[in-house]
């Protein structure tokens, strides 16, 4: 597993969305947007039901995630911030990894997921292997 530099773990504490490459079992990609935050030197992503990610994650567990971060670079790129890694799926803890992550998306004071009694969901952990992208963590 690779050490996050603060850059980066700046960018995925931020609002910014990750979209989230999986696996298909036919070996095409699967892509989808979620929030993102951090669980130590995991990357952490809570899902309610059981989505085809969680499915493909199970069955091949080699996972990108990449995000933007609203900013410019020197030269005037956009800088974007791209992880490679190995995920891995619990069970259970989803609301409230889900509500401690709409706080940052959507608010301090917002209740999500907003139903009594959500489903105890999935979480998923990605281990980083390595970074890419623009930013200052691609200077490493």
């Amino acid at each position: 597993m690779t050490s996050l530099p603060d850059s980066a773990r700046a960018v995925l504490e931020s609002p910014a969305l990750g979209h989230l490459v999986t696996l298909n079992p036919d070996g095409s990609p699967q892509v989808t947007v979620v929030w993102v935050g951090l669980d130590g030197d995991e990357i952490v992503a809570g899902h309610l039901p059981e989505h085809r990610k969680v499915r493909n994650i199970r069955h091949d567990s080699r996972v990108a995630l990449s995000l933007e971060t609203g900013e410019r670079n020197a030269m005037g790129l956009n800088e974007y911030l791209v992880i490679y890694g190995t995920a891995r799926i619990t069970e259970g803890g989803a609301a409230e990894l889900l509500q401690r992550l709409a706080r940052t998306y959507l608010g301090p004071h917002v209740r999500f997921p907003p139903m009594d009694s959500p489903p105890p969901g999935y979480i998923t952990h990605i281990a980083v292997e390595r970074i890419s992208g623009v930013g200052p963590w691609a200077q490493r």
